[in-house]
């Protein structure tokens, strides 16, 4: 993230074509209309793994970083509304005994 004119690449195509849902594109901009600093910075971010959401809730997050290191007065506000916290939920483990993570083979009782 760098001083700008408000240009968002991602994977180095525009935002708008990456996330093509409104939603998404929303959840990319939340940070920047909080503070009111639309078209303040250009960012360059690079992401993979995961869904289409997760990766604009990922980058979120990142702008939320840069914009608190860009200006430790961002903080407050950005960590009211819950922009700086990871999503820790992760993908349980398949346990010995069991089809899936929970999911049990099918009982006959005959």
């Amino acid at each position: 993230m760098q001083p700008g004119t408000g240009d968002v690449k991602i994977n180095g195509r525009d935002f708008k074509n990456y996330f093509p849902t409104e939603v998404l594109q929303i959840i990319l901009n939340q940070p920047f209309n909080l503070l009111e600093s639309d078209s303040k910075f250009d960012v360059k971010v690079n992401v993979r793994g995961g869904g289409i959401a997760g990766q604009a809730e990922a980058i979120r997050m990142a702008i939320a970083r840069a914009l608190v290191e860009a200006d430790g007065e961002n903080r407050p506000a950005l960590k009211k509304e819950g922009f700086l916290t990871r999503d820790s939920r992760m993908v349980e483990r398949k346990k010995y005994g069991r089809a899936k993570a929970r999911k049990k083979f099918q009982f006959s009782k005959r």
